[in-house]
């Protein structure tokens, strides 16, 4: 190539370069706004360029201090993993970032890698045992559908019992199912006994005692459970009309200004609640199908009726007027 062909092209890419900088109307210089991801002419104002992509973090810093504190790499912590999720997880797939298959000798080695990962992870056995606990909870909590919050303040309250050292004596999956229950009534989304004991690998009676226990021990804040907290999954689970789960509504509510569910099952109350707003809205409801969706005898669900319809024939009480 002769050097007046380089001069030229060389030329050619300043020129480009110098427009890319200039306003393709007046000539002025171009400045980027980032607020409003826009590259404008400082002269004349006329928008080049917008749409313009904010490489940068979507959190604000004031300060050297607030800025290292903000600045973050990676996944964010969480307290359902026994190390807080700053471990390195290596992958059971035996194959290669092109997705290809590793040869013998590869599996052989990362198999290897493996092993010795999982023994870094768990370096003493109060590791180990918060390891299986966790487990345990996301696998229950993954059955019964409870959102991750749930999970995650169940971790804490299994981590302050393994830290106040109450497990000896009493199995891990016991705390672990009763941990579970504790967050899942703190977070208003509770479930019944025997759908924690479905999910459990306890008995009932076993899992009772670990929750009293850990909820006496730990000063837990757990408020009696609401019929009402129940009412929006069984409505969803036997389909109900929004007319009928409003009626159901009202006469738990009635029925608790009245103070009728004082000593009284929560999922009994809620599920007599279903099956009485589905004969007074002439929803064809049946006692075995609600007994079915909510794991209460249709013995129970017949007395807990009776009792709210009572309740709402009476109406409010004066001192609720």
């Amino acid at each position: 190539m002769s050097t007046n062909t380089t001069h030229r092209e060389t030329e050619t890419e300043r020129a480009e370069t110098e427009q890319e900088h200039h306003c393709p109307e007046c000539g002025g210089n171009l400045e980027t706004n980032e607020s409003q991801a826009e590259t404008v002419c400082a002269d004349c104002g006329l928008v080049v360029d917008e749409g313009g992509i904010d490489r940068g973090p979507e959190w604000r810093a004031f300060d050297a201090g607030e800025k290292d504190e903000k600045s973050r790499v990676g996944a964010p912590t969480t307290k359902m993993m026994h190390d807080d999720g700053l471990s390195t997880n290596i992958g059971w797939q035996n194959k290669d970032a092109y997705g290809n298959q590793l040869s013998a000798s590869q599996r052989e080695k990362m198999q290897r890698l493996r092993t010795w990962n999982e023994r870094f992870r768990t370096r003493d056995h109060k590791e180990r045992n918060l390891k299986q606990a966790l487990g345990e909870i996301d696998r229950m909590a993954s059955a019964l559908g409870l959102p991750e919050n749930v999970r995650e303040t169940a971790s804490v309250i299994y981590r302050q019992a393994l830290d106040k050292d109450l497990l000896p004596g009493r199995s891990i999956e016991g705390i672990a199912t009763a941990s579970l229950h504790a967050a899942a009534r703190m977070g208003n989304v509770p479930r019944s006994l025997d759908e924690m004991s479905a999910v459990s690998r306890v008995d009932q009676a076993t899992f009772k005692r670990a929750y009293r226990y850990i909820v006496r021990e730990l000063k837990l804040e757990v408020q009696p459970a609401d019929p009402l907290e129940y009412l929006p999954r069984f409505a969803s689970d036997l389909d109900l009309d929004d007319e009928t789960e409003r009626r159901a509504r009202e006469l738990l509510e009635t029925a608790k200004r009245q103070n009728v569910h004082s000593g009284k099952s929560p999922v009994g109350l809620a599920a007599a609640a279903i099956y009485a707003a589905g004969v007074l809205t002439n929803n064809a409801l049946t006692q075995s199908e609600v007994s079915e969706v909510t794991d209460m005898s249709e013995v129970t669900i017949r007395n807990r009726y009776q009792e709210l319809l009572q309740a709402a024939e009476s109406g409010p009480t004066p001192s609720a007027a």
